[in-house]
């Protein structure tokens, strides 16, 4: 009975000893006295605590986002969000839209005039041949067709003129034809040229679908912004001098352009080929309507050495 009371103190005692070293509550009494601090703060302390905490997350973005780049020295855009084009290159679009575009559209317009007074000479050339020739052979057909805006055909016995306004402006190199010129050098506008183009065709591979006849480039008419033009083609044309300054487009030298197509065309004979390359002959050819006899115009020659 005596050593029971002393067992059931001792056991007390280890756990009373190990409480107080793992809670050291003394130790951890001041922190609650944070909170009131940040109470008291002045609304300028409040705001400055609040600021930084943004700037550090609008600052970490940047360093991994890939969006729009300006080129004035101003920070990129967040992908999905370009930033406002700069006003250098709102400059330049609109510098080129005035001086460029609009010179464009003002040569399309000289073009579309150029051609539609073609096909008015055109039409009164045909008119004044069919006169002629009638009373001595009205075999001799002479005709000219409307395909549509920017084409029209005349054709004359065996040969076919095909006359194509082509829609785009267009400029060439350095060297080519009248550019070096000073009359072209002196405004940067007259780099730009319509061009209108005659081909040489036999009517017959019109006429039955010979699709791999070939047709032939008579002459190009250039035009600028002035309404001058400048005339390119087979040595047959017996072209005049082609000074671009003094060439201004009139009637007159529409008419002439037609007038030396025909005669280029009708002076190059159809030349037959030599027995040996006709001598075979495919299905698909027979079947595609093609006679392999067929001749072609090698008499046309370029003359690329022009004077400007």
């Amino acid at each position: 009975m005596a050593k029971s009371p002393t067992q059931r103190n001792a056991v007390p005692e280890l756990f009373t000893t190990e409480t107080t070293v793992v809670t050291p509550v003394p130790d951890q009494a001041p922190l609650p006295a944070a909170p009131k601090k940040r109470a008291v703060r002045t609304g300028k302390e409040a705001k400055a605590s609040q600021a930084a905490p943004k700037a550090a997350t609008s600052a970490a973005p940047e360093a991994v986002h890939s969006g729009a780049t300006a080129t004035d020295d101003r920070p990129t855009a967040e992908a999905g969000s370009p930033t406002e084009a700069p006003a250098d290159r709102l400059d330049q679009i609109f510098d080129g839209l005035k001086q460029k575009s609009t010179a464009k559209q003002a040569i399309f317009r000289n073009t579309q005039a150029a051609f539609d007074t073609l096909r008015l000479v055109s039409q009164e050339l045909v008119v004044e041949l069919t006169r002629k020739l009638t009373p001595l052979d009205s075999s001799v057909v002479i005709e000219y067709r409307s395909v549509n805006d920017m084409e029209f055909h005349i054709k004359f016995s065996g040969d076919l003129l095909v006359f194509v306004m082509h829609s785009n402006v267009v400029t060439f190199a350095e060297d080519y034809g009248p550019m070096p010129s000073a009359y072209v050098t002196e405004d940067f506008r007259r780099r730009f040229f319509g061009h209108i183009m005659a081909y040489n065709f036999m009517a017959d591979s019109i006429k039955y679908q010979r699709l791999n006849d070939p047709g032939y480039l008579v002459g190009r008419l250039l035009v600028n912004i002035d309404n001058h033009y400048y005339l390119e083609g087979v040595q047959q044309l017996e072209l005049p001098n082609n000074d671009m300054s003094d060439n201004l487009i009139t009637p007159d030298g529409l008419r002439l352009f037609v007038e030396s197509a025909m005669i280029a065309a009708v002076n190059n004979d159809l030349i037959a080929p030599p027995l040996p390359e006709i001598q075979k002959i495919s299905v698909k050819q027979k079947l595609e309507n093609q006679q392999v006899s067929r001749g072609s115009k090698v008499g046309f020659s370029f003359s690329h050495e022009q004077s400007y």
